[in-house]
């Protein structure tokens, strides 16, 4: 009786200089990562996973980028690629969201430029266009540096953000009609 293995993939251990220079790129850029992953996942608990779950993706091939300006739209996609995984898992479809919070909800830092009100709307987007909106207007991306860390065409980021901001101004007029 034969049995097969699952099939490992063996990655070389990073070297020193690879190491300290992840881990100097990680600490000067850990708020704007985790903002992205909390755009991303709209919740802080789950954003703070996906980017620990991502930097661990990033790190074995981290000497391997061309460009050390191209970090950032490579740590964005991988963040981005890897909450998609998640929601593709089975154990995803039996969760189910509800209205009872266990602890208050925040931004990592603080919410952008301290208007938690418009915030909540952000959050309120479907992902993409939160994400296109994000980029574009909280991190003041171009739009081709958009598409870059979304992996997507620059029409792509276009019509997300116009949709986006629609949303946007049609959420604050019902807000402030009921408010």
């Amino acid at each position: 009786m034969t049995t097969q293995g699952a099939a490992l993939r063996v990655v070389a251990d990073p070297d020193d200089d690879t190491v300290r220079c992840f881990a100097s790129y990680v600490a000067e850029r850990r708020p704007a990562l985790l903002r992205w992953a909390w755009a991303v996942a709209g919740d802080p608990h789950t954003a703070e996973d996906l980017l620990q779950a991502s930097l661990v993706r990033v790190l074995p091939r981290w000497g391997e980028l061309r460009e050390e300006a191209a970090a950032d739209a490579y740590v964005r996609r991988t963040i981005t690629r890897q909450y998609v995984s998640w929601q593709r898992q089975p154990w995803r479809r039996d969760e189910r969201p509800t209205d009872a919070v266990p602890e208050p909800r925040g931004l990592p830092d603080a919410a952008p430029h301290g208007d938690e009100g418009l915030w909540s709307l952000v959050l309120a987007l479907p992902a993409q266009q939160r994400a296109a909106v994000t980029l574009r207007f909280y991190e003041g991306l171009s739009v081709a540096e958009t598409a870059a860390a979304l992996g997507c065409s620059a029409g792509t980021v276009k019509s997300n953000t116009s949709r986006g901001l629609a949303a946007l101004r049609r959420l604050a007029t019902d807000t402030a009609l009921a408010g």
